[in-house]
């Protein structure tokens, strides 16, 4: 009898891989790199090679599996499984859960992964009174969901909650989507590394070089080792991204009048005791008085909620497998 689902974050660095059981238990979790520059079959293949590992390690069969549930950020259209675009990747128009389908004979199901993590705090984190909710993902990139009377809210074209690509007037920062000014080219952690190491071919000092990689990469855990350091550059940048951020939140607020805004990703689980009150520090600067009570927290659920959020896509979506 099929009982398990295997539920994947997939990014462009890494693929998080999780078996959940019936009652959406994780038995466990497998995680393996990714490199985007090897190209599109190595990155399909890559997330095969997860699962086949997964069930190595689990001594799982395919018979004993519902589905596969891939999180990928990017447009997608859940009920295709088509990928319209995924810049982070480098996909565009595949339908990658034919293509997944055909490695390992498994029925798949996609999403959006900021929509797949929202699925997983909506039914494992969220109060009964959170209704309307944005749920915002800090990391790589700045990646929106829309919970709307506790139901995801995909858009016309499964765009909705692409918050990263609104655009900040006089910003010229070149995002990953070839545009200029999006919002995640500005604040996102990839802003905040760009910045940070400008500072430092103009030649200022920071601690953050004590453990930054030979290829000169700064990743979160190296800003929350220079924010414990209290060092003054890196505090500076990180600050006033994170003020930006609270800024555009504001301002959707003022928008969607969402009644709670649930923070994630790489960023906010590194960083959260920051970055959280500089967040809501801009929010209140933005935001309409009588919209300032919405209830603003990082998830406790890290890279867990995508995994969680499986079982319940599963739940949804099960009449489309074959």
């Amino acid at each position: 009898m099929k009982k398990y689902i295997v539920s994947i974050d997939f990014g462009g660095t890494k693929v998080l891989s999780a078996l959940t059981d019936e009652s959406n238990q994780i038995i466990s979790k497998i995680k393996i790199a990714t490199d985007i520059s090897k190209g599109v079959d190595i990155l399909l293949n890559s997330i095969a090679n997860s699962v086949l590992n997964l069930m190595t390690q689990t001594a799982i069969s395919k018979d004993e599996i519902k589905a596969i549930v891939i999180g990928v950020p990017g447009a997608v259209n859940p009920f295709t499984g088509i990928v319209g675009n995924a810049p982070n990747l480098g996909l565009t128009n595949i339908n990658i859960k034919e293509e997944i389908e055909k490695r390992i004979n498994i029925p798949v199901l996609i999403e959006n992964d900021v929509n797949l993590g929202a699925i997983g705090i909506l039914g494992k984190e969220l109060k009964e009174d959170a209704k309307n909710v944005l749920v915002v993902f800090i990391g790589t990139g700045i990646g929106g969901a829309l919970i709307f009377d506790r139901k995801i809210y995909r858009g016309s074209n499964y765009f909705a909650g692409e918050i990263g690509h609104m655009k900040i007037l006089g910003e010229k920062d070149i995002c990953g989507c070839g545009a200029k000014g999006c919002f995640e080219a500005v604040a996102s952690r990839t802003a905040m590394a760009r910045d940070i190491l400008k500072e430092l071919k103009r030649g200022q000092k920071t601690s953050i070089t004590k453990v930054l990689t030979e290829n000169k990469k700064i990743k979160s855990k190296a800003l929350k080792f220079a924010l414990k350091e209290k060092d003054p550059l890196v505090t500076k940048i990180v600050k006033d991204k994170s003020i930006i951020i609270g800024k555009q939140l504001g301002s959707i607020t003022n928008l969607l009048n969402v009644d709670t805004i649930v923070l994630g990703g790489g960023v906010t689980e590194a960083l959260g005791k920051y970055i959280v009150p500089w967040i809501k520090k801009g929010f209140k600067e933005t935001v309409l008085e009588d919209l300032k009570t919405v209830d603003i927290f990082a998830t406790e659920l890290g890279d867990d909620a995508a995994i969680y959020a499986g079982y319940y896509l599963y739940d949804e979506m099960k009449d489309l497998i074959k």
